[in-house]
């Protein structure tokens, strides 16, 4: 709008021009008759991002109320940058993971790195200094030119912001399936370490106090970007590059530390990050927590571009940009620090008592609206559900009628190259993993683990979902996703503390969708409530469509969890030759939306796995008591590929083979692949194994003691019939070398 005239009130209103920005009819009307009057353009712009899906949940915010958020540990849940929990000796943990989809979807590279910076803010605007980036990646099927193009280009978007801020990209997941094909997800997660005395939150607090922006400065990058995160994606959205912004790693480090410093200092009241909506939503949601005002002149606001309007400067979501309020009378020390890192600062405004938002530009006030209007009074939603056709069609589909393989050899070597299964050292290669020197357990493991400095304790951390069971049984399917991040993080060593969501789904508009969104957002409270892990914060990511055809529904569950003592750390595979090999939990028919069933019928159908929340948790009591004690070697969670695949990647790691015999009523081919829930790997001294199975039963947990570590061989013998013996390095080099030669 800034090469020629901005439309009047009237016209707006008359030629609906309100649409193109985001805004339906009723929603318009409902801006009128908040205000009392029509809105001139700037203000319909802050209206349409600020009530846009992506900004103020106005679909998703009845069911998220349903979420479990509160627990002994929390110091911040959902409604602030990030959440936090206390870890002990004042000190806390603070992390949440969040979504870039569209954009990378439209430039992958800067889609994902942006996605990235964006929530190293969403983490330091907190107070927390960032120890660790995960991501979740979701792509169609590597045979596709195009999802190629768009994987590497988003791990190398990855990559190269993280690797330059010096942040380590410590784990993550990478899952491919042709309903991805469109629409990839690119979710981030950020970790950080704060001592409780230095939390900040996003509030205008302090009538008078100065408002701060400081940072990169403003140019015409992102406008319109939660808006457009807030639609389907469609062969248009090609020309809707330009609102995909570009990230700077170099000046988001200098802003980090410049941050923290000034956080140090006692100087701030409020911070928060330019996120979505940009200066917008900064401005409005901090001013609307306090219950006050602000008013800034847009002339002051640091600009690249020349004659930038009122509107543009607002909607911009240009990257590393923070708004601060600090305490008046200190302008001069706060810039000082900012001088001091070579940063850009301006006084733009003031804290007000008026409760409104007002814009100052060229000497005019271009937007007089209340705050509240903006963050609070956005419309709800009560969108209605409906049973898909497809759901009720699985229901009487048996998922172990397949072909039966003639040869398991062969067949546990397809599993392994499923891109899905396969080693994704390729893409975490790519990454800084040890930068700052505190990872102790690298990529690769069932969750990664970061040292605490100066403690004896460690972070264990993970993101996590299985998005075909989900898509099978939302409800399962969610519980699921917080059940195997806990496991993962039990395997670890650790306690699981608490969840953050990145629910990725389809268009709310459609009924079917949105039976998906709230059964397995009532499977994930489920499990939390079972497992006592509450929601932190989160993300909810809509209209992850293209021309129409929706993704699985993708629930990403990002845990992170405790592990008092360091030497409690422990990893999937097994560590020498002579260990008994114990599977805990047990084995039943379950293939649907498995790997084995998606290879051999070329989809997925029936039910998924079920889980019971209450074996689950003592499952985990169990394995963490277990490591606790020093009774366990090694720990991995049954999940894709199910049991050959568990003994197969915890033999890779040090190269130490296994030698199995198992009993059963079940199909060979079954007992191998199924993936039934709540089950655990584990090795353990051969001289402590029945130590262990003792604690198992004594829990009431299904254990069995199945074989035994060493050799260079990997041997499965069922009902005394030899089902697999293979050459472990061939299997290595099956399940290593399936990415690297597919993106060839």
């Amino acid at each position: 709008m800034s090469q020629h005239k901005e439309p009047t009130s009237a016209q707006i209103a008359e030629q609906r021009l309100y649409r193109e920005i985001g805004l339906t009819d009723e929603e318009y009307q409902r801006v009128v008759d908040l205000l009392g009057r029509q809105p001139n353009w700037t203000e319909t712009g802050l209206y349409s991002v600020m009530w846009s899906e992506h900004c103020s949940y106005k679909n998703s915010k009845p069911v998220l109320r349903r979420f479990p958020t509160k627990g002994p540990r929390v110091l911040q849940g959902p409604g602030e940058g990030a959440g936090i929990v206390d870890i002990g000796d004042n000190q806390a943990v603070v992390f949440k993971i969040e979504s870039h989809n569209h954009p990378s979807a439209i430039e992958p590279y800067q889609g994902a790195a942006t996605g990235v910076g964006g929530i190293i803010r969403d983490v330091f605007s907190m107070g927390a200094r960032p120890v660790a980036m995960l991501n979740s990646l979701r792509f169609g099927e590597l045979q596709s030119p195009r999802v190629k193009y768009l994987f590497e280009n988003v791990v190398a978007g990855i990559a190269g912001y993280g690797n330059c801020i010096g942040i380590p990209t410590v784990g993550g997941e990478v899952c491919f399936d042709p309903t991805y094909e469109g629409n990839p997800l690119v979710n981030a997660m950020c970790v950080g370490l704060i001592n409780h005395d230095e939390i900040q939150k996003g509030v205008a607090k302090g009538i008078g106090n100065p408002v701060i922006y400081v940072g990169a400065s403003t140019g015409r990058d992102g406008i319109h970007g939660a808006t457009f995160a807030s639609e389907e994606l469609t062969e248009e959205s090609e020309k809707k590059r330009p609102a995909v912004q570009v990230g700077d790693p170099f000046m988001e480090k200098l802003l980090l530390e410049a941050c923290l410093e000034l956080i140090k200092s006692g100087a701030v009241v409020g911070i928060q990050d330019m996120g979505a909506a940009g200066l917008t939503s900064s401005s409005a949601e901090m001013a609307s927590k306090a219950g006050n005002g602000i008013e800034m002149n847009l002339d002051l606001v640091p600009q690249r571009e020349a004659g930038m309007s009122a509107y543009e400067m607002m909607l911009s979501e240009s990257q590393e940009r923070m708004l601060v309020v600090v305490e008046k009378g200190r302008e001069e020390e706060v810039k000082a620090i900012f001088d001091k890192w070579g940063l850009h600062s301006a006084v733009v405004g003031r804290v007000t008592e008026d409760g409104r938002l007002r814009l100052l530009h060229k000497g005019e006030v271009v937007c007089d609206v209340p705050v509240d209007t903006l963050a609070e009074d956005a419309p709800v939603y009560h969108k209605p559900s409906a049973v898909p056709a497809y759901y009720e069609a699985n229901a009487n589909v048996d998922t172990t009628d397949l072909p039966q393989p003639a040869d398991l050899n062969k067949t546990l070597v397809d599993v392994l190259k499923q891109p899905t299964v396969a080693s994704k050292r390729w893409v975490y290669e790519q990454y800084d993993h040890i930068v700052r020197a505190g990872t102790a357990v690298k990529p690769g493991s069932d969750a990664a683990v970061v040292v605490i400095r100066g403690t004896r304790k460690a972070l264990a951390m993970t993101t996590d979902c299985n998005a075909r069971y989900v898509y099978l049984d939302p409800q399962v399917g969610g519980a699921i996703a917080v059940a195997e991040a806990a496991r993962n993080v039990v395997c670890s060593g650790a306690e699981p503390l608490a969840i953050t969501d990145c629910l990725n789904f389809g268009s709310p508009e459609k009924p079917e969708v949105f039976w998906q969104f709230e059964k397995s957002a009532e499977g994930m409270s489920e499990a939390c409530l079972a497992l006592e892990t509450p929601v932190i914060g989160g993300n909810v990511s809509f209209y992850n469509e293209r021309s129409g055809d929706a993704i699985y529904p993708t629930p990403t569950v990002g845990m992170v969890g405790l592990i008092a003592d360091v030497d409690d750390i422990t990893t999937q595979e097994f560590k020498q030759a002579g260990d008994t090999i114990i599977l805990l939990g047990d084995t039943y028919g379950e293939l649907g939306g498995s790997e084995y069933q998606k290879l051999a019928l070329g989809k997925i159908a029936g039910r998924p796995p079920q889980i019971d929340l209450k074996k689950e948790a003592t499952l985990q009591k169990l394995v963490l008591d277990a490591i606790r004690q020093g009774l366990v070697q090694s720990a991995h969670d049954l999940s894709e590929g199910g049991l050959a695949v568990a003994l197969a990647e915890s033999s890779f790691g040090k190269e130490i083979g296994a030698t199995v015999s198992l009993t059963t009523d079940l199909r060979d081919d079954v007992l191998l692949f199924s993936e039934s829930q709540s089950r655990i790997l584990i090795s353990v001294k051969a001289d402590q194994a029945e130590a262990v199975l003792a604690l198992a039963k004594d829990r009431g947990v299904s254990a069995a003691a199945i074989g035994s570590t060493g050799g260079n061989e990997f041997k499965i013998t069922i009902n005394d019939r030899a089902a697999v013996d293979a050459s472990l390095a061939e299997l290595k080099a099956a399940w290593r070398d399936a990415i690297p030669c597919l993106i060839s």
